[in-house]
């Protein structure tokens, strides 16, 4: 058996797609397809090179943790010229198709001219991100998780990416340990706790916001 030639946006099997622009610089994108709506928040210039990917929990978020996390992000990043892309599932909790969506996304904006990629994702979007990151490869220049689940990250080994964890000491559904796990699996990867923090990292978001500003930019220019 060949292996399908198709890109994962053209696995998609689009029926439509819908596109206008909400602010200068803010896109909405609307991927209608026979298994759910592909919805993607676009920040940024449509050609930059750069673009950061980001996933929310088992339950699906546009906005993330830590106070809206990924719209701040998205325009703060705009204004250094990178791009950002946030993605609502079209199925939430189940990884395999919360994979495909990321990877679509990626591929989307690459027909725009996306070249270098960072994945970030919250709580189970953490093993999403993980799993996108392995997925684009050498495209793949850094992942982020916030809080996140082990399960899904089982073949972290294979992600060549650099990889930040950062975690809440009192998160109420995930451990801390679970990011240490992730990173055992993954055999490397930097965990940083971060005091008094629960699982949407509300009490720290200043901090988490400053260092993915940080840490991001960083990866690109590599």
């Amino acid at each position: 058996m060949t292996e399908d030639p198709r890109s994962p946006l053209e696995l998609l099997e689009a029926l439509a797609v819908q596109e206008i622009e909400i602010t200068p610089g803010l896109r909405h994108v609307e991927v209608y397809t026979m298994r759910g709506l592909l919805t993607l928040l676009w920040h940024g210039p449509k050609e930059a090179a750069d673009l950061v990917v980001t996933c929310g929990g088992g339950m699906g978020s546009l906005l993330g943790p830590a106070d809206g996390l990924y719209h701040q992000l998205g325009g703060a990043l705009a204004e250094r010229g990178i791009g950002t892309m946030r993605v609502g599932y079209r199925k939430p909790n189940d990884l395999d198709r919360c994979v495909h969506d990321l990877a679509a996304a990626a591929d989307l904006a690459s027909r725009s001219g996306a070249r270098k990629f960072v994945t970030v994702g919250h709580s189970f979007g953490g093993a999403v991100a993980v799993q996108a990151g392995i997925v684009l490869a050498a495209h793949c220049r850094g992942v982020v998780t916030l809080a996140t689940q082990s399960a899904g990250c089982e073949y972290a080994s294979a992600l060549e990416a650099p990889l930040l964890l950062l975690h809440g000491t009192r998160d109420e559904i995930l451990p801390p340990e679970t990011s240490a796990m992730v990173q055992m699996l993954a055999g490397h990867g930097e965990v940083v706790m971060l005091p008094d923090a629960g699982h949407l990292l509300s009490e720290t978001a200043a901090e988490v916001r400053d260092r993915l500003l940080d840490w991001i930019p960083q990866r690109f220019s590599l």
